[in-house]
């Protein structure tokens, strides 16, 4: 009953840009925190961005600061990753997560969140 389906994923030259989207089906995100990840072959996965269920927080990793902008509109139930300026190193499979609460924090890594997608591949080459 609970989904989380990502959507935007691509091939983009260095320097471009993509918009991953987040469509969250069989409940709400009203009171849920959002996450997005990405996992690079052979790496770990790591936390990108994050937002309160509000939208009023948002953290970013320090390899994206100033590059990526998390936003969302619950209104229509679906959370968002604008990527801006992308690098190869941008390259991998990035997947939206949600808390079962509402809290974003730089301390809040894989294990906090709950409900996943299955991911879509970004990759950045020339």
């Amino acid at each position: 009953q609970l989904r989380l389906v990502e959507s935007g994923g691509g091939l983009v030259q260095p320097g471009g840009s993509l918009r991953l989207s987040c469509a969250a089906s069989g409940f709400t995100l009203d009171y849920n925190a959002i996450g997005w990840f990405r996992q690079a072959p052979g790496k770990e996965r790591e936390k990108v961005s994050c937002i309160s269920s509000s939208g009023g927080t948002t953290n970013y990793a320090d390899s994206v600061k100033g590059r990526f902008t998390i936003s969302r509109d619950n209104a229509k139930h679906t959370a968002y990753l604008q990527m801006n300026s992308l690098k190869p190193e941008d390259t991998a499979v990035y997947y939206c997560a949600a808390r079962r609460t509402r809290g974003c924090s730089s301390g809040y890594g894989v294990s906090f969140y709950d409900y996943w997608g299955l991911g879509t591949q970004v990759t950045v080459s020339s």
